[in-house]
Formats: structure tokens, C-alpha cells, sequence
């Protein structure tokens, strides 16, 4: 199970009425954060959530309104009493950023401990979650991530009885560790006690980018698909090209070709003062397609 909400939905610089763009995700006891920008530990608290439980932080690139706030964020969790070590993670020259904006918070009660990504896609396991990244086409290196919680296959006794699997083996092979007898010297492997493969969750996050051919490899089934729409005016896709940034419209038709079971937009222009005026006609061209505000939450179980 994996809990979340959408923090902020704003681009380019908070309003009274929208922070910026960033997700909180939870499950098993760990939390992690993508994107930090001015203010996010004060719309953390208005979701009424804590800042405490952040092991992770994943930035998509280095443009003001996307990590701006991380030092304001690890002082308040600093504050409150945080002592486990948080990872941070980023494109090529997160070292570099990170220690010029630690000159205001030079003291921190907790270790920070930094991940560059140094290649255009790859995949990291923090646990619980395993990573995807995959480069964007903006500005600046800008990331996509996938974030997958794996299901372990069912345990099945019946399979292992008839494999002859000892009792005293059964809870190390759930948890894949393969096992060798003692006096038998035989090998036992999880496959010998487990089903089938069985379906995780993912979700897609995504902003800052111009529609590419990495968005729909990478971003095919989520379960939930979370993606920039800058613009919704068909008039402004050419700001759309000029700065790199995506129409509502165009992310609309990627969900045709990604089919996530629900796409939620974000990261909406300040000239945007109602994006929800868009949602009908946007559900014509993709029916699961939702124009969410701040604060919004969800609860994503296992199949």
C-alpha cells in the first residue's frame, strides 16, 4: 500500500492559493518526497502531515520552484528531533547545489547522504520503493521517476510440501533467501515454495518537459500517471515550445498512449487561475484525466 498527496500543484512561483509543485508518498514506515520548492514544509503541515518521516528526496532538476525549499525543509525536520540520515537524489551536480545551500544550514542533527544521477535512465532501491529515472527534454537535465512497490509473489504450502520443502525453511524462502540443508547438503530456492508473479503499484511523476519518446517508454500502465500541464489555453502551446513546458492538452493525449488507470495534472501556470475549467473537454480526450487541487490524497492497495 502506498498513501500520497499531491502537496502543491503550482509552477514557477507559489500563490496564496497554490504552493508548488511537489508529492509526499508513504508506505511500510518510510516517506519520501519528490521535489522541494519554497514553502513545502508548510503545505506538508497543512495536509496535516509530518515532516519527521522523510527518508527520501528525489529532485527532478535544479530550476528554483522544484528545490528551493530543501534547506527550509531539513531545518524543520531538524527541529523536530530527526536524527536517522535522509537521502537526497538529483541529476549530475546535486554535491555542488546542495553544499552551496547548506552556507545557511551548516549544522543538521542528521547525515545527509547524496545520489547523482549520472546517466540519461536507470533504477535505485530504496526501500521499500525501487526507483526509475528517465531523462525529460527541458532546459536543464530534468528527470522522470517511477516509483514501484513491489508484491511478493503468494507462499504457497502445498507447493512446498510437494517439493519436500523442510518446515524450519519455509519463512527464509518467502523472504527470497535461498537455503541449503544441514546434514542433506540439498538447495532450496524460492521458486520451490512461491506462486506466480503478482502486480505492484506504480506511479508516474513527471513535470518540467515537453512531450518525448522516454515519457511514453517509461510511462506506460502506472496506476497513477502525475504529469505537468502548464497551459491549458490552446493558444499558449507555443510558451509551451519556447520553455519547455507541456499543454494540458498534450498531456492528455500521452495518457492515450500510456493508459495509466488515472492521470492527475499539476504544475500549473500562475495565469491559471482555475485549471478545473478544463477537465471536461481534457476527459474527452482521456476519461480518467482529473484536474486536482493542493492537498489532494490518495491510497494506492495491492491488487
Amino acid at each position: 500500500m502506498i498513501e500520497l498527496c499531491l502537496l502543491g500543484t503550482g509552477g514557477m512561483m507559489p500563490l496564496v492559493n497554490r504552493f508548488l509543485t511537489s508529492l509526499l508518498l508513504k508506505s511500510n514506515g518510510y516517506g519520501l518526497l519528490i521535489d522541494c520548492g519554497e514553502a513545502t514544509q508548510i503545505a506538508i503541515k497543512k495536509a496535516k502531515l509530518s515532516t519527521y518521516s522523510i527518508d527520501y528526496i528525489l529532485i527532478t532538476h535544479y530550476h528554483a520552484d522544484h528545490i528551493s525549499g530543501i534547506m527550509g525543509l531539513l531545518l524543520s525536520m531538524g527541529n523536530s528531533d530527526r536524527v536517522e540520515p535522509v537521502t537526497i537524489i538529483g541529476p549530475k551536480g546535486l554535491n555542488e547545489v546542495i553544499k552551496s545551500l547548506r552556507i545557511i544550514a551548516p549544522e543538521l542533527p542528521f547525515q545527509l547522504k547524496l545520489i547523482e544521477l549520472n546517466d540519461e535512465f536507470g533504477k535505485l532501491e530504496l526501500k521499500p520503493f525501487e526507483i526509475e529515472f528517465f531523462k525529460l527534454k527541458h532546459k536543464l537535465t530534468c528527470f522522470g521517476y517511477n516509483i514501484l512497490l513491489k508484491r511478493l509473489p503468494e507462499f504457497l504450502p502445498e507447493k512446498a510440501k510437494l517439493n519436500n520443502v523442510p518446515l524450519m525453511f519455509w519463512n527464509k524462502l518467502q523472504q527470497g533467501i535461498e537455503c541449503i540443508g544441514n546434514k542433506t547438503n540439498i538447495k532450496y530456492t524460492p521458486q520451490m515454495v512461491m506462486g506466480e508473479e503478482r502486480k505492484g503499484i506504480k506511479i508516474t511523476y513527471l513535470t518540467d518537459t515537453r512531450p518525448c519518446e522516454n515519457i511514453i517508454t517509461y510511462g506506460k500502465n502506472a496506476d497513477l500517471f502525475i504529469c505537468e500541464g502548464m497551459y491549458g489555453e490552446a493558444e499558449k502551446i507555443e510558451n509551451a515550445k519556447k520553455y519547455l513546458h507541456m499543454t494540458m492538452e498534450e498531456a492528455a493525449n500521452i495518457a492515450t498512449k500510456t493508459n495509466p488507470k488515472e492521470m492527475w495534472l499539476t504544475h500549473y501556470s500562475p495565469s491559471e487561475n482555475n485549471p478545473k475549467i478544463y477537465e471536461k473537454n481534457l476527459q474527452k480526450i482521456y476519461n480518467n484525466l482529473y484536474i486536482v487541487k493542493d492537498g489532494e490524497k490518495k491510497v494506492l492497495k495491492f491488487e
